[in-house]
């Protein structure tokens, strides 16, 4: 069975033909003119001019767009939903025509992916544990003010998949599991597993949990609040110092970890400082979650482009260590993720879930 992975991102929509599991080519398919970032109010005239380039793009494989058994998107911005595989229907892709919940590159995902399933024949098309993935207990919503509760958006889609992979590593099926796993990247988010559902996390795009290479992370509330008061700074302005402008970025004026960790060992002691707190964050953030397990932690999990760096790795490691073992599983591998969620639906291994507006 062949499957159709696509992950839209800011200029262009990453693209992986599976068979089954294993992934037969990827590839980047680029924005026709015009259409870069139209996702964030994506008409159908682009939309349909991309699924044109998806289409020529397919062509020039030499790929029969009827031999796909299905198509998979990364999922977007939709009310609160629970993990797993979700059909794409038309009350879905109302909700993301719509950016309803918000506007992100991925709203496309699930819009391609059923747009081309169609083309195909009326395939199958799914969106695979999307970021708006909600399984936090009660307690974990309450944050102090009624009028602003905790809510979830996190890599879900990265988060589970190593979470599945680590229980597979050791023996167990990741319902008998408890991890922390920890997506570091240009977002960072933590997350407690238990018996497969996430049941506390911070919401990064919100701007809450550890500073990131371009995120600010938690801030004492009321220095912020007196910045956007202080008539200096427009709404635009204080949400770029919060998400894209902040972080290791607003310090030392780059989002490259690998450029940032070239100062370290050039002897720069602002960026060794920097990388530390990082660490320090990073680390908090896990001990918060030990607690919303109980302590009861089996494996902590370092995922997503950072966790490529043994340095900072190890730094985090010698603040956790004490809680549970460390495996680190680099990477973001959400094309994988997304063939896999697919393809455990057509083997009847999950029944996919139906998404209902709210």
């Amino acid at each position: 069975m062949r499957i159709f992975a696509l992950n839209p991102g800011t200029t262009g929509i990453k693209a992986a033909m599976f068979e089954e599991a294993r992934v037969l080519w990827t590839e980047n398919i680029d924005y026709p003119p015009g259409c870069a970032m139209g996702y964030a109010s994506l008409d159908r005239e682009a939309e349909e001019m991309i699924r044109g380039a998806i289409l020529a793009f397919l062509a020039s494989k030499s790929v029969c767009i009827q031999d796909i058994a299905a198509f998979v998107g990364r999922g977007g911005l939709l009310h609160p939903i629970s993990g797993g595989t979700w059909t794409v229907n038309e009350a879905m892709l109302a909700d993301l025509r719509s950016n309803r919940y918000g506007s992100h590159a991925s709203n496309l995902g699930a819009i391609m992916a059923s747009r081309l399933a169609d083309d195909a024949g009326g395939k199958p098309a799914f969106t695979v544990d999307p970021v708006v993935v909600d399984e936090m207990i009660p307690e974990a919503r309450i944050s102090g003010m009624p009028e602003i509760p905790r809510y979830s958006i996190f890599h879900a889609l990265n988060q589970k998949a190593v979470a599945r992979r680590a229980a597979a590593q050791l023996g167990k099926k990741v319902e008998e599991c408890s991890f922390i796993v920890a997506h570091i990247g240009g977002g960072i988010t933590v997350g407690a597993h238990r018996s497969g559902r996430v049941i506390d996390v911070n919401n990064a795009l919100g701007g809450y949990g550890p500073m990131t290479p371009d995120r600010a992370g938690t801030l004492h509330m009321l220095d912020l609040v007196r910045m956007c008061f202080s008539g200096r700074y427009t709404f635009d302005e204080i949400k770029k110092k919060i998400v894209g402008g902040g972080g290791l970025r607003a310090y030392l004026g780059t989002n490259d970890f690998r450029e940032i960790m070239a100062l370290v060992k050039s002897g720069d002691e602002r960026a060794a400082l920097l990388v530390r707190a990082l660490a320090l964050q990073i680390s908090g953030e896990i001990a918060a979650r030990a607690a919303a397990l109980c302590g009861r932690v089996e494996m902590i999990i370092l995922t997503g482009g950072l966790a490529f760096d043994e340095d900072l790795c190890a730094m985090i490691e010698e603040r956790v260590g004490w809680i549970a073992p460390l495996m680190r599983i680099p990477g973001e591998g959400e094309m994988q993720a997304l063939a896999e969620g697919a393809l455990r639906v057509l083997r009847g291994e999950e029944e996919a879930l139906v998404y209902e507006r709210e």
